[in-house]
């Protein structure tokens, strides 16, 4: 069974690699990215991964077309993690040039070798910016280049699905993904928790939707293996998209409540005027991760509903506490420990 991943050793990438070595012993999985191999530098499941044989890498660049021998024989199961993403972080053009282009060149990579099944990881900026809930049915209205980009990508992996009954296509959006390696936004609110440095203003009910990268790639498995049953599609035959968040999603005030008491911090959370915060970040910003644009997002709800998870009945393996303790027993060190 060979298996591709492209951006298969950024965070999602690492930890499917690892979850398909541990559920499929006859998966042959290859890792593409465009940085070079450096294994010292990657996080615990990445470096696991790399250890099996059955696992390899290879240098790659998805914005330009992608070479038919990747892989030995015929190509199972292609995984489309490659994009940027971070906002900031690039220019607005970046984000077209990239993850538009490398969704071109994956589909086209798939009817190349004959692959039949995609799962693509999207994002929930399609969805745009509303204080109101929204789930799989609602209407998309990317507010920003990344967003729009990302929608972009789902169309055409969708246009790849639609050439064929026979190919199978599962598209996730998910809210921000959390565990072990992450490095990204939860981290540093755990950090800023454990040094007594999180402040509240005004934002303590504000929704966040988030996954746990251990269930988002349950959640693969779990969409792959239904895709053969039409009515479990909800785009057309052999298509499903669905949104990847806890139940409700966690408030602020989630997040913080529940990892003081998964990582046993006890210093006190303070609140500050909203406006003296964002003035400061003006200044602030390279330092702890402090930029304008990241302190608007905490104000910003992304009330992100998984309404395609709870109909179909999916079975959940973490509660939101559960998944931090289980970051928390991988990596210590993310915990300070």
């Amino acid at each position: 069974m060979h298996i591709v991943l492209f951006g298969g050793t950024g965070f999602i990438g690492a930890h499917y690699a690892r979850h398909l070595l541990e559920t499929h012993p006859d998966a042959q999985v290859l890792l593409c990215d465009l940085e070079p191999l450096d294994e010292t530098r990657y996080a615990p499941a990445l470096q696991q991964a790399l250890r099996d044989p059955r696992c390899s890498f290879r240098t790659l660049d998805v914005r330009q077309p992608i070479p038919t021998d990747l892989v030995s024989g015929p190509v199972d199961l292609i995984a489309n993690f490659a994009a940027i993403h971070r906002e900031p972080g690039f220019e607005p053009h970046e984000y077209w040039e990239t993850n538009i282009p490398g969704a071109e060149n994956v589909t086209s990579y798939a009817r190349a070798v004959g692959c039949k099944t995609i799962v693509f990881t999207s994002s929930i900026s399609p969805y745009g910016l509303s204080h109101a809930a929204r789930d799989e049915r609602s209407l998309t209205m990317p507010a920003t280049p990344y967003g729009s980009s990302k929608l972009a990508a789902e169309k055409i992996h969708q246009v790849w699905q639609a050439e064929s009954p026979d190919h199978r296509l599962l598209i996730a959006r998910p809210g921000v993904v959390f565990g072990a390696g992450e490095g990204g936004n939860v981290t540093r609110m755990v950090k800023f928790v454990r040094k007594g440095l999180f402040v509240y203003f005004g934002n303590r009910g504000v929704r966040k939707s988030g996954i746990f990268v251990k269930e988002l790639c349950r959640i693969f498995s779990w969409g792959l293996q239904n895709l053969g049953d039409p009515a479990f599609c909800n785009l057309r035959p052999g298509a499903a998209l669905l949104n990847a968040s806890f139940d409700p999603p966690p408030s602020v005030e989630d997040y913080v409540t529940t990892i003081k008491k998964v990582g046993g911090f006890r210093r006190p959370i303070i609140s500050v005027p909203y406006g003296l915060l964002f003035f400061a970040s003006f200044f602030c910003f390279g330092i702890a991760g402090i930029h304008p644009v990241r302190v608007r997002k905490l104000i910003r709800p992304n009330l992100i509903l998984p309404t395609f998870l709870k109909e179909k009945n999916y079975p959940w393996t973490w509660t939101f506490e559960s998944a931090l303790e289980d970051w928390k027993a991988e990596l210590p060190e993310d915990w300070g420990a």
